[in-house]
């Protein structure tokens, strides 16, 4: 049990952080699952447009919500540039779903609402491992750490003087 304890107080902010990325990505998640199959199935939009303009409508909500709550107390680096990396990872996550999509629609010609959701529910998880990647490391950046002091390992504004 000790060992649990002590891998949860090392990685508890990470669980955290992986437990708000997920909140948000799951509803991220129903708002563009119902917005495709709305656009797909119910307006009679293709594949690949419906695909893509549910995953800008979710990715806005994503953007806000991760922003502002899972990665909050991050370092801001700007909005424009967050938003603009935000949104060409996004891109690429976009991509992986549409290659799935694609792939299952126009090659395998599976035209059917319980295929196109199947390859939707793939893709979107090959795009979320990638996501969460990619925000960690070039869009929501860890806050800076003050400088150490080499030999006492403290922060060089709380060490020692000599």
């Amino acid at each position: 049990m000790e060992f649990f304890r002590r891998a949860y107080h090392r990685f508890v902010h990470l669980i955290h952080e992986l437990a708000k990325f997920g909140t948000i990505g799951g509803i991220a998640f129903v708002i563009d699952f119902g917005a495709t199959n709305l656009f797909r199935f119910g307006f009679g939009w293709g594949a690949l447009i419906s695909t893509g303009l549910a995953t800008v409508i979710s990715a806005t909500f994503a953007y806000v919500g991760n922003r502002f709550w899972t990665f909050r107390n991050r370092e801001q680096s700007g909005l424009a540039r967050e938003y603009l990396l935000f949104f060409l990872l996004n891109g690429i996550g976009l991509l992986m779903s549409l290659i799935v999509i694609g792939f299952t629609t126009y090659t395998l010609g599976l035209h059917d609402a319980l295929s196109y959701n199947i390859a939707k529910v793939i893709g979107v998880g090959f795009g979320t491992l990638f996501r969460f990647w990619s925000y960690k490391k070039w869009v929501f950046l860890a806050p800076e750490e003050p400088p150490v002091e080499p030999v006492t390992g403290l922060p060089e504004a709380l060490s020692p003087r000599r």
